[in-house]
């Protein structure tokens, strides 16, 4: 089994490509505009042919249930989440 495509959900895909490329060195693959979104996708340089990531919006009325599970699962205080471990 091969896995050829991973979804990433960003915010905003202009900055998400900016920082998957400039910053973490990824190249782009694949944008084509789909509606109000595109299809954009990034590899490593090294397999320009291995697993894609999916610069998914999330604002996609698709991506919402995966959202709200997320935040259903979420701790009841954000803060619990933040503070760093002083445990070690």
């Amino acid at each position: 089994m091969k896995i050829n495509l991973a979804s990433v959900f960003v915010d905003d895909q202009d900055k998400a490509l900016s920082f998957y490329t400039e910053t973490l060195g990824f190249v782009k693959k694949t944008e084509m505009p789909v509606g109000e979104f595109k299809w954009l996708t990034v590899v490593s340089p090294e397999d320009p042919d291995g697993v894609e990531l999916v610069l998914e919006p999330s604002d996609h009325p698709a991506v919402k249930p995966f959202k709200d599970a997320i935040v259903a699962d979420a701790p009841h205080s954000p803060s619990a989440t933040c503070r760093p471990s002083t445990s070690g």
